[in-house]
């Protein structure tokens, strides 16, 4: 079960770095949105990982949910892609 949860552990913090990455360097500011969501999902499962399931419930519906729910809305109302 430790070599589970240990494999677990690297395999999300490659997709963390990974999608940091992605969002740092995509100039389509929607895909930036949705790799900051899977940035906060995966957080949220280290979080629960950790055994702080109301900081994991916490970061799920505020950083996944509401955060990117807001940042769509408002790009949608603005340019979509960033300027040269």
């Amino acid at each position: 079960m430790n070599t589970i949860l240990t494999i677990l552990i690297v395999v999300g913090a490659i997709i963390l770095v990974g999608a940091a990455i992605f969002a740092v360097v995509k100039r389509d500011l929607i895909l930036a949105t949705v790799a900051t969501s899977v940035i906060s999902l995966i957080l949220s499962i280290f979080y629960f990982i950790l055994q702080a399931p109301d900081v994991a419930l916490t970061e799920a519906a505020i950083g996944v949910a509401l955060t990117t729910i807001i940042f769509i809305v408002t790009i949608r109302n603005t340019k979509r892609f960033e300027d040269d």
